[in-house]
């Protein structure tokens, strides 16, 4: 029996850092939306789909090449149009329409100020989907919008997270979000997805490499597949303020709180034990861009950088905490491992 797979697209980049209403505002994928959209390509890899549909807005495009690069797009799977609402920040809505706002918190068919009716979506959604079986036999992937899928679905309320899975007549999966182990591959195409930035990219797997060094060289127990799908990763954020803590972040909303933790603590360890997330912050310590030097070297070409004496006082911080993590793990190896 064939099977009709719904995927919401992945994470839209909002400029503004706050979610607006979203329906025909096309806005691209963001970093985590490309690792959603990435992640739910690999899941999917395994099934021979005769045709992949999506809609014409650049999110669902963009998610849908991850899939694809042969894309049928069907002007009927774009996303409500949300009238007067569409690409307002809903603070704003809920300041200028606070009844409406309200009332459509309880129930969602009620229509947007000068926007689409649920029975136009419906209507619409049903073409396409009439179209879509009218040309295919086998499995088929759409890959469309939140609320296009709820009223496939005929239950706008059910909860479809972004880059979930939905497949048609199967009650047991609705907004399946697809996992998958945090292995070294799937880290390299996460980063590759978030897309950083060459130099950053080449940064990110010299740390790697050298906090795998580091680690083998230790006589105690570390997880090196963690540390090194987390070192690949520690800069996926780096464009971003508070990259660290960003990237954290996005590795929790992908479901991996055990890298987050480490990547969260790789600009300022504060710890004390020599642990993943200490390996980490030493290695990349030891790296200048792609490149492994002595920690005095590194924390001199940063030390320019500091214009503030807040600035000079977090640098003073985190070099003295590189020096001593640099002495434990020397003294345990009762060698020279990190210059």
């Amino acid at each position: 029996m064939r099977k009709i797979f719904l995927l919401r697209h992945g994470r839209p980049d909002f400029p503004l850092g706050t979610r607006p209403c979203l329906g025909h505002t096309d806005l691209p994928l963001g970093a985590l939306g490309r690792m959603q959209a990435c992640r739910a390509a690999r899941w999917l890899a395994s099934k021979q789909f005769e045709a992949v549909y999506a809609s014409p807005l650049k999110r669902a495009v963009e998610t849908a090449k991850y899939c694809s690069d042969d894309l049928r797009i069907l002007p009927d799977l774009r996303e409500i149009d949300c009238g007067d609402w569409d690409g307002l920040d809903f603070e704003e809505i809920q300041r200028r329409w606070p009844e409406l706002y309200a009332a459509r918190g309880k129930d969602l068919s009620l229509p947007m100020p000068n926007g689409e009716t649920v029975d136009a979506v419906r209507e619409r959604a049903e073409r396409a989907l009439r179209r879509i079986l009218s040309e295919t036999t086998g499995d088929v992937l759409i890959v469309a919008h939140s609320f296009v899928i709820r009223t496939l679905l005929g239950d706008l309320n059910c909860r479809l997270p972004y880059a979930s899975l939905t497949v048609l007549g199967d009650p047991e999966c609705v907004g399946f979000v697809p996992e998958e182990l945090l292995t070294e591959p799937l880290a390299e195409a996460l980063l590759k997805a978030a897309a950083p930035g060459e130099k950053i990219q080449a940064h990110c797997h010299a740390v790697a490499k050298e906090a795998l060094r580091i680690a083998e060289r230790l006589p105690m127990k570390l997880d090196t597949a963690l540390l090194v799908s987390a070192a690949l990763l520690h800069d996926v954020a780096r464009a971003e303020q508070h990259h660290a803590e960003t990237g954290a972040a996005w590795l929790r909303d992908l479901g991996y709180s055990a890298a987050a933790e480490i990547i969260e603590q790789h600009h300022d360890f504060a710890g004390t034990t020599l642990n993943e997330a200490a390996i980490l912050y030493l290695a990349d310590k030891c790296v200048l861009e792609d490149r492994v030097i002595p920690l005095a070297e590194r924390f001199t070409a940063s030390e320019a950088k500091c214009r503030t004496e807040e600035a000079k006082k977090a640098h003073a911080r985190r070099q003295k905490a590189a020096e001593r993590l640099r002495e434990e793990v020397n003294t345990l190896c009762q060698t020279e491992v990190v210059r």
